[in-house]
């Protein structure tokens, strides 16, 4: 019988044939955490100056990188398209042939490079000064060639990189990736960008449906609605609140405005404190100024307030404060938004 090689031993999943592996994972992870960790100062007078820069323009963030500063460029071009500032990602070699005919003199550039030194990069910076735009640099070295012609450097250097032979860009392209967010996210932030903006650049599947569906849209309306006026009975109350099958009734005054709401759990604490129905209205018992909606709010947004304060549904009021509908939790979550 042969014995089993040293190799082979290696590649079995039990025992400790990983062990080694497993150890250098988790200290990758660390050294990346900590990359990111170090970030947080560096949002200073500099991050600023590249986020007033971008304020600034009419145009496009062009964003450039080299091999895998180029693959993390394309993720941070795509961050800024998706929440609302117009951008693209630029080959700095095949700008170079003629891709260079997409930047303009409204755009800003928006250079990565570990080095600083990368010369595709610093080819591109002479065409980019004739157009008078506007550069920043996402650098390991600001104090480098590049960063010394960047109108804003922001400094992503790394201590240490993940890889074991210091030979793949790990902690450093982590790092690159994070500050990048930073600035989508401050930059977004300073334009007011708003949920329905991002819902109108992501109609598609679920999360279009999370970000476009209004209230008026779920909403149960004129006959469906459980209701009763103030003055009702508890009788009437109970069976509008069966009938409709929504778990709760609104109770109205004579101009159809909202005075309160009556919940099945509400009926079960009457019940227990031995409320006299016969001689109780439906005013006496509603609930006041529950938790409301518009029509015009996103179904989205009703989760959250459901979610926020453990109810299950919502009166609908128009701007004069009347009742014309009401949300249920369930409709929501069949609608596909709650997934």
């Amino acid at each position: 019988m042969k014995t089993p090689s040293v190799a082979a031993n290696k590649t079995q999943p039990n025992g400790n044939g990983l062990s080694e592996g497993m150890a250098v994972a988790r200290r990758l992870l660390q050294i990346e955490a900590d990359a990111v960790r170090a970030l947080l100062p560096r949002v200073d007078e500099s991050f600023t100056n590249a986020l007033r820069l971008t304020l600034g323009i009419k145009g496009r963030i062009v964003v450039s990188g080299m091999g895998k500063s180029g693959h993390i460029g394309h993720k941070i071009s795509a961050t800024f398209a998706s929440t609302g500032t117009p951008s693209s990602f630029l080959h700095p070699a095949e700008a170079m042939h003629g891709d260079l005919g997409m930047v303009t003199r409204d755009d800003c550039a928006l250079l990565i490079s570990k080095s600083g030194d990368t010369i595709e990069l610093l080819n591109l910076v002479p065409y980019f000064k004739l157009l008078n735009i506007p550069i920043i640099g996402l650098l390991g070295k600001c104090d480098s060639p590049l960063g010394e012609k960047c109108d804003a450097c922001i400094d992503v250097a790394v201590v240490e990189e993940g890889c074991p032979l210091d030979l793949a860009p790990t902690a450093s392209t982590t790092a690159t990736l994070a500050m990048g967010d930073a600035l989508a996210v401050a930059l977004f932030t300073e334009k007011k960008f708003r949920p329905e903006d991002f819902a109108f650049l992501h109609p598609g599947g679920a999360l279009g449906r999370r970000l476009t569906m209004l209230v008026e849209e779920v909403m149960h309306s004129n006959s469906k609605i459980p209701v009763v006026r103030k003055n009702s009975t508890m009788r009437e109350l109970i069976y509008e609140m069966t009938h409709k099958r929504l778990g709760a009734a609104c109770i109205v005054d004579d101009d159809h405005k909202l005075v309160g709401i009556f919940t099945d759990g509400d009926l079960r604490r009457c019940l227990e404190r031995g409320v006299d129905f016969s001689t109780t209205t439906a005013g006496d018992l509603a609930v006041k100024n529950p938790k409301t909606i518009e029509p015009q709010a996103l179904a989205a947004r009703a989760i959250n307030i459901m979610e926020t304060y453990n109810i299950f549904v919502l009166p609908v009021l128009d701007r004069e404060k009347k009742l014309i509908g009401i949300v249920h939790l369930h409709d929501l979550l069949k609608s596909g938004i709650g997934k």
